[in-house]
């Protein structure tokens, strides 16, 4: 919000701080300054004004209090006349209050007399330092006084408003009001809007509407100030996209007592700019606020800051900020306060002792190490491996991502969920829409989404997902974290080497890849590739599945190239993993390198051939590589052939070349006793 320099000053009793040291003094106590710029004579602050303070620091009233105190000045607030209603020929103004819960307060006065003219220079300076822009001399002091107090202001032409009856009630859904800017809104329901006889006049806390708009020719006005529910404004404004100073004010809350404070400051005001007469006071206040009293006890103080403030510090810092101190029992040091009523953040001592801490400056209180023994966080384990997780998919060229835990309507056919998936799938009770209908049970759909999007603009995609999975068992519900990659550029080799380099980086050794199953747990079965995907598993126990994703997935969601995929159970991965791991020397002996070729049929695992190479060399084998795997027309159908890298080396001695024959020619003979086996030569 911006604050003007000269206009605080009159507020204040004696002459204030250099600029900057007063934005120093306000930074360290109070609000952040976000700007601090020349303006002509003028020096004005942006100040950042937080929702909680914007209760009683949302004008340059409030702004002033807190210089007052900060810097020991006097504050000098100006006078306000008294309202008395006068004679006048205008009939009565009726005003009912149909959304009662909604409106606190009501207050206005029906003016008689007024004649809308150019604001005085000094007037429009005020506005013109705030960013706002002069109109008239009527709609000029509004905005002045909102300004000034925080209190918003409107006011009506009085002869425009039919039938002579303001009625402030909820709006139906897309009623139509056109406000002073000329914009014509479709209201959402439930919007807070004043309706005269014949139809809408204002849009509530918000912007005023242009048939009761001031202008030259009004001779009598309706001036409100009035207290709304701030969740209401804050929502209406939200769905309309649509603000203002008023709306943001209202938003954040308002004192119910600063009414009529509000329109006797504006009457002040009116007086001094032009002729006119108060014709009528209309005040609805059905439930008066009483004033919050708080006990402070002295010694609260210094338990919390931690150093002793003297009383009558307190005590000035206290009433400098408007709180009365109603009695005080010097042997207990026990205070009762009254919290003013603008002050809506307060509510227990807790807040009092902040705002005295503040005051007397936190920069204040001596630097001390703490007395108690400090006992360092039992380490997570999960947390920990979900850290090491992401470090490692970093590393093997993976981004992470976050999407959205939910799935529609269309999903379930574009995933191909069968009808016992759908059982697990967890229907929410109230979904914004047929889109987010659903809680995710596999974080892949959502992974080939991003895919879909984002093909055009990238060759190679290569992403990640740690999430929480959800599904329905039976009468309860399941929640896991699971953690998928997918990408487009590689295939499904590269994809099971990703997973490979994972585990044995977690020191998961004992991983090994078996037939894929048509149930693959909380994923569609149908969205893997049925010949080129694998369970993955330790032991017995399955965490995962690694693959291509189905020709037919593709297709429902236009993605024109190959994709690879995996999905991991997070808790189970970091259940089998090790920080400790075993290393072992290399041998220093010169290692020798002899591939074989193997041509077997289609549904021939990889890790058969691999257990049978090193079941026949034992040690003297150091490490088994496929390096290619093939399968054209030139091969007999239904075949495949895979080719290794097998590396011959000891610990203890130089292998000969004899000795390599032989293992490698009894590795030969022993593959080709399986007779859908054939080794190329």
């Amino acid at each position: 919000m911006l604050y003007s320099y000269n206009w605080l000053q009159e507020y204040i009793g004696k002459k204030l701080p250099k600029p900057e040291k007063l934005a120093e003094l306000l930074s360290l106590h109070a609000f952040e300054i976000e700007e601090v710029k020349k303006q002509g004579s003028d020096w004005i602050f942006d100040i950042a004004v937080l929702p909680n303070r914007a209760h009683d620091c949302a004008g340059h009233q409030g702004m002033a209090r807190e210089i007052a105190v900060l810097t020991g000045l006097p504050l000098a607030l100006p006078k306000r006349s008294t309202i008395k209603t006068q004679k006048s020929t205008l009939g009565p103004m009726k005003v009912t209050i149909q959304a009662k819960s909604f409106v606190p307060r009501y207050s206005a006065l029906v003016i008689e007399g007024v004649h809308p003219k150019q604001s005085p220079k000094w007037l429009k300076e005020r506005l013109e330092a705030a960013g706002v822009n002069s109109i008239n001399s009527i709609v000029d002091i509004t905005n002045f006084v909102m300004l000034e107090t925080g209190q918003p202001l409107h006011a009506f032409d009085y002869d425009s408003i039919r039938g002579k009856t303001m009625t402030v009630r909820q709006a139906k859904e897309k009623e139509k009001l056109e406000t002073l800017d000329n914009i014509t809104f479709s209201l959402p329901q439930g919007a807070l809007v004043i309706e005269d006889k014949e139809g809408l006049i204002d849009l509530v806390g918000i912007k005023g509407g242009k048939i009761s708009g001031i202008t030259s020719a009004t001779k009598n006005i309706v001036l409100q100030a009035a207290t709304f529910d701030p969740t209401i404004i804050y929502k209406t404004k939200k769905q309309l996209h649509y603000t203002t100073q008023a709306a943001d004010i209202y938003a954040a809350g308002i004192d119910s007592e600063r009414t009529t404070e509000a329109l006797e400051r504006a009457w002040t005001l009116l007086k001094q700019v032009g002729n006119g007469k108060v014709a009528q006071i209309i005040d609805i206040y059905p439930a008066k606020i009483r004033p919050a009293t708080i006990f402070l006890n002295s010694q609260l103080v210094e338990k919390i800051l931690g150093v002793a403030v003297p009383q009558e510090e307190m005590k000035r810092i206290l009433k400098g900020l408007g709180f009365e101190i109603k009695q005080t029992s010097q042997k207990r040091g026990v205070w009762q306060i009254q919290v003013p009523s603008r002050r809506m953040d307060v509510s227990m001592p807790e807040d009092l002792v902040e705002e005295i801490g503040r005051i007397h400056g936190y920069n204040a209180i001596p630097s001390k190490f703490p007395v108690l023994s400090l006992q360092p966080h039992e380490r997570s384990a999960s947390f920990v491996w979900r850290e090491r997780i992401r470090d490692l998919m970093k590393e093997a060229g993976f981004t992470e991502i976050y999407t959205y835990s939910f799935l529609g309507e269309k999903d379930k056919k574009r995933f191909g969920y069968q009808d016992k998936e759908t059982k697990k799938i967890i229907e929410l009770e109230n979904p914004l829409s047929e889109e987010v209908a659903y809680l995710r049970t596999n974080l892949l759909p959502n992974l080939l989404k991003q895919i879909a999007v984002n093909q055009k603009r990238y060759r190679v995609i290569n992403i990640f997902e740690l999430g929480t999975v959800y599904a329905k068992e039976k009468e309860s519900f399941q929640e896991k974290k699971e953690l998928s990659g997918i990408s487009i550029g590689k295939s499904f080799y590269e994809m099971k080497g990703i997973v490979d380099f994972l585990c044995e980086s977690m020191g998961i050794t004992d991983v090994w890849y078996d037939n894929y199953q048509q149930t693959p747990e909380l994923a569609p079965s149908a969205l893997w590739h049925s010949k080129k995907s694998v369970e993955i598993k330790i032991g017995d126990e399955e965490i995962g599945f690694v693959g291509e994703i189905a020709k037919s997935i593709l297709s429902n969601l236009k993605i024109d190239y190959p994709v690879a995929a995996f999905s991991l159970d997070e808790e189970r991965i970091s259940k089998f993993a090790q920080e400790n791991i075993a290393y072992q020397l290399p041998s220093r002996f010169p290692a020798s390198v002899r591939d074989i070729a193997v041509l077997v049929p289609f549904q021939t695992k990889v890790v058969d051939i691999m257990n049978m190479i090193e079941g026949t060399a034992g040690e003297i084998i150091q490490d088994v590589d496929l390096f290619d795997m093939y399968e054209g027309p030139e091969l007999p159908a239904e075949k495949k052939n895979f080719a290794f890298h097998i590396v011959y080396q000891a610990s203890d001695r130089t292998l000969t070349a004899e000795e390599i024959d032989a293992i490698h020619n009894k590795i030969i003979k022993n593959l080709e006793q399986n007779p859908d086996w054939e080794v190329r030569k």
